[in-house]
């Protein structure tokens, strides 16, 4: 199991990355890690919070795909009908743009701090985009 550190606005969060269930798209991100970016509100899915990405290839299919994370976990839309995107659910999900449902791999799940996933949410909707770095532990 590959341990991450998580810090997304002023919160820092302990995570694994889902190597046996996402193998191709762990290594993938773990080859792009340290990873910065911005987590900004999602538009159609509900309560989760997402990092754009264009047209960026991780160079991915799908594997361990979904549309209804669980609070915690994040998932990886390697591209296609909508942009490439990774998205965090931290409340109820239903993954879609406005091309429709989605579903992408879930390859992270956050394993501390699930607590504050909600002002997490919360925090970037109301004030909007927050930071967020990824690192190995």
């Amino acid at each position: 199991m590959t341990q991450i550190i998580i810090e997304a606005g002023p919160f820092t969060f302990e995570a694994k990355l889902e190597t046996e269930l996402a193998p191709e798209t762990c290594k993938a991100f773990a080859k792009a890690m340290p990873y910065e970016s911005q987590l900004v509100h999602v538009r159609w899915s509900g309560e989760g919070v997402w990092i754009p990405l264009g047209d960026h290839d991780f160079g991915v299919g799908y594997e361990n795909h979904t549309s209804h994370p669980a609070p915690g976990q994040f998932i990886l839309y390697p591209g296609g009908i909508s942009e490439t995107e990774i998205l965090l659910a931290y409340g109820g999900v239903d993954f879609s743009s406005k091309m429709g449902q989605l579903a992408g791999n879930h390859f992270i799940t956050i394993t501390s701090n699930q607590d504050k996933l909600f002002e997490l949410g919360n925090k970037v909707l109301w004030e909007g985009a927050q930071t967020i770095r990824f690192r190995l532990a």
